[in-house]
């Protein structure tokens, strides 16, 4: 039987505060309840993002006293809704930040975290440089979220670059795959949709990724373009270039039935390098 959920990627614009990412992101997650949506799926750094040349520099908070989680436990808890937080800024040790996501259940309760492990660092050009880890601490595990309707691998931003995390927690039992992010403009345009379709099809998994869309304060643009895809790598939405809401109903069952026809997650053989 089919095992539909009713999903929402919030295609926000990254914000250089807590407060002004709240103003942008709680009308778009009032708009895709509204419209039936059973979870809801926000970018990396959601709570605020901005940036000082080579360096991202995201508002930061304790996360027992981080605004935007709070205000986003109690919207779970007042709509009865899942809610992936695709990263906010935590403060982390020795002058550092953790970019850090957590899912919420529909009473608000955080039922998991995850720290995002690869580092944006990279040089597109010779004026245009990222380097994450100047601010950030990375994380060292991968995370699985475990509901009543599916298992979830939660991953952020740079991650998609990496598909053996992607194997890994599709062979522990994600059936979706999340991909929350900030992709730069540049790099969006020539690998964003490449990337997360490529997910999706070898791993058989639904991919979910919400990415922000616009001009980040201090420099630097995110490309948007949200994505829903299907296992079979179909993309069922894109958010295009603009704020707003990518609603989708997906059928689990479908993870089943990409799988039984193309079962490459048994396929994998030990072999050495020549």
């Amino acid at each position: 039987m089919p095992r539909p959920l009713r999903i929402a990627c919030l295609q926000t614009r990254p914000m250089p505060s807590v407060n002004s990412a709240l103003d942008e992101a709680l009308p778009l997650a009032r708009q895709a309840v509204s419209a039936g949506a059973q979870f809801l799926f926000l970018p990396e750094y959601c709570g605020g993002l901005a940036s000082e040349g080579a360096a991202l520099v995201p508002p930061a908070h304790e996360e027992n006293d981080h605004p935007f989680l709070a205000s986003f436990q109690g919207f779970a808890r007042d709509h009865s809704v899942w809610i992936m937080i695709g990263s906010i800024a935590v403060k982390g040790n020795a002058g550092k930040i953790i970019n850090r996501g957590f899912v919420l259940d529909p009473e608000g309760r955080i039922i998991s975290r995850y720290d995002k492990i690869h580092m944006f660092d990279i040089q597109i050009s010779p004026t245009e440089v990222y380097r994450e880890s100047a601010r950030v601490a990375p994380g060292e595990a991968s995370c699985l979220v475990r509901t009543s309707f599916a298992q979830i691998g939660h991953t952020i931003g740079y991650d998609v670059r990496v598909p053996h995390l992607y194997r890994d927690l599709a062979k522990a039992g994600a059936e979706i795959l999340c991909v929350p992010a900030a992709f730069t403009k540049k790099t969006g345009q020539a690998h964003w949709h490449v990337l997360n379709r490529a997910r999706a099809i070898e791993n058989g998994a639904f991919v979910v990724s919400s990415c922000a869309v616009g001009a980040v304060e201090g420099g630097g643009e995110a490309y948007g373009h949200s994505l829903i895809i299907d296992p079979w790598g179909e993309v069922l939405g894109d958010g295009g270039e603009t704020p707003g809401v990518v609603m989708a109903e997906i059928d689990l069952d479908k993870v089943g039935e990409a799988r039984g026809k193309i079962p490459s997650l048994t396929h994998d053989r030990p072999y050495n390098m020549s």
